[in-house]
């Protein structure tokens, strides 16, 4: 049986104008996800959606939020956002000196906690909680910007935590993979492991195609 690859269109390339009309293809053709990246300005270079922003999604659809903190000591700030019950929550590990107190915070509000890494950061830095998450998000280009072009040491990356969560026998595991995933390179994505994708402007916010028949083309290509 083919493993389901989730698909959590990114919100930060989407048209605030036509914010209805965007969710409304995302419910048509059963997208998992919305990823919402929170951005500070000072972990990352850039101010990027909030708790209000949040709180519109919930109120327009039922999809899911997938929420991205980048931003420094999460730990106080995590509850801002109302994390519910099926949502996920990432938390990097270079934000915080406690990285497994950000993930129970997470945990407790009945959301799923993800531990996120920027591409130069080794795997080690989140080895050890692995067991306490049910996933790891690996940036795949520096985050705070879109359009960015994919790192070619990050698929080496997502192979190694593969076989690392396998290692470790967490069979559940999930890999959620951002940055630069589009058709030339979902296929390669996903064979190394990832089976969580975060979709921008090289994937389905795109110039060259509608929503609807960028989405269309992607799964085909997927």
């Amino acid at each position: 049986m083919t493993k389901h690859i989730k698909l959590s269109p990114s919100m930060m390339c989407a048209d605030l104008g036509a914010l209805r009309e965007t969710l409304a293809v995302f419910e048509k053709h059963g997208i998992d996800y919305l990823h919402v990246d929170v951005m500070d300005g000072v972990f990352v270079p850039n101010l990027m959606l909030g708790t209000d922003y949040c709180a519109r999604l919930r109120a327009l659809t039922s999809i899911p939020l997938d929420i991205h903190l980048m931003i420094t000591n999460p730990e106080p700030k995590i509850a801002w956002f109302a994390p519910r019950p099926g949502e996920y929550v990432s938390v990097h590990a270079e934000s915080t000196k406690h990285l497994h107190r950000a993930i129970q915070t997470v945990k407790k509000t009945g959301a799923k906690a993800l531990a996120a890494l920027n591409p130069a950061t080794p795997l080690s830095a989140v080895e050890y909680v692995m067991e306490d998450v049910s996933g790891v998000l690996l940036m795949l280009v520096n985050p705070g910007y879109a359009g960015q072009k994919l790192i070619p040491e990050t698929l080496r990356k997502i192979k190694e935590l593969r076989a690392l969560a396998d290692a470790k026998g967490l069979k559940d595991f999930e890999i959620q993979v951002d940055g630069n995933i589009g058709f030339a390179n979902v296929r390669e994505i996903t064979e190394v492991g990832a089976d969580f994708l975060v979709l921008g402007s090289s994937a389905v916010f795109r110039k060259d195609h509608s929503l609807e028949e960028a989405l269309l083309k992607f799964r085909e290509t997927l």
